[in-house]
């Protein structure tokens, strides 16, 4: 059986772990930036969820741990367009986000991938505080191969997904195909701050649309994401097809074992 856990501080049991309903039998994988922390609270508090594992723990984690019966529950994650994402992390970096990047906490989960996440996000926050750098000049620097996340790594096994833009409509759809009647619409936490502008407008150049169609191009297909009608799209989706094959595999090792 998966071990649920107990924490005094309610909110810190909606920030950190996976969410498990032996009596609704389901299980909900977060994933960051996807309003995951929304959506686990509000399981917890009205559709019998229990905090299990880490947050952003993989589905793989779970199996290793869960019984037979906790297998077949209905499973699914959050998504994100990931050019949302992308802005979404700038963002986050440059307010230095609940002191997380200036002053980061250890963690004794997963602690390989933790320290080499950790470095990554200091890596990004340094370089953006020290050239007061635009999105553009952040993303240029820093998303140079195919985007992946793990999302990917099971996503023929999710039964629902949730997307980030849908959120609401996706929600219910959940509750629904796990035969939950919905008690009201799920409120929202964890906005980012100064995100005035649509994620759209920050992809402002020719250089940088070019970029995020080739990088992020073969992980939108899979989820069904499109870029704006506006852009000239043409085979730059596809460039990156076989490196993203072969840099996914590798990444599905690096997920399983040093999570």
């Amino acid at each position: 059986m998966a071990n649920s856990v107990s924490y005094e501080n309610k909110w810190e049991l909606y920030d950190r772990w996976m969410i498990i309903s032996r009596k609704y039998r389901y299980l909900f994988i977060e994933l960051p930036l996807t309003a995951s922390t929304a959506i686990a609270k509000e399981l917890v508090e009205n559709y019998a969820g229990e905090p299990i594992l880490y947050k952003h723990a993989n589905y793989r984690t779970f199996l290793k741990q869960a019984s037979d019966e906790e297998k077949a529950y209905f499973t699914f994650i959050g998504v994100r367009n990931p050019m949302d994402q992308a802005v979404s992390h700038y963002y986050k970096y440059l307010n230095d986000h609940k002191g997380k990047y200036s002053k980061p906490q250890p963690r004794k989960n997963g602690r390989v991938k933790y320290w080499l996440n950790e470095r990554g996000h200091r890596k990004r926050f340094k370089f953006i505080k020290d050239n007061k750098a635009s999105f553009g000049d952040y993303f240029l620097e820093f998303y140079t191969r195919p985007y992946l996340d793990w999302s990917l790594l099971d996503e023929s096994r999710m039964d629902g997904i949730i997307r980030f833009e849908h959120i609401q409509e996706d929600f219910t759809k959940v509750l629904t195909d796990i035969g939950v009647v919905q008690k009201r619409p799920l409120p929202q936490i964890n906005k980012t701050k100064d995100k005035a502008r649509t994620f759209i407008d920050h992809y402002d150049s020719e250089e940088l649309q070019s970029r995020a169609i080739e990088i992020f191009g073969p992980y939108m297909e899979i989820w069904g994401y499109s870029f704006p009608s506006s852009w000239e799209v043409g085979e730059k989706a596809g460039r990156f097809k076989k490196r993203f094959e072969r840099d996914l595999n590798l990444k599905k090792v690096y997920w399983s074992f040093l999570s």
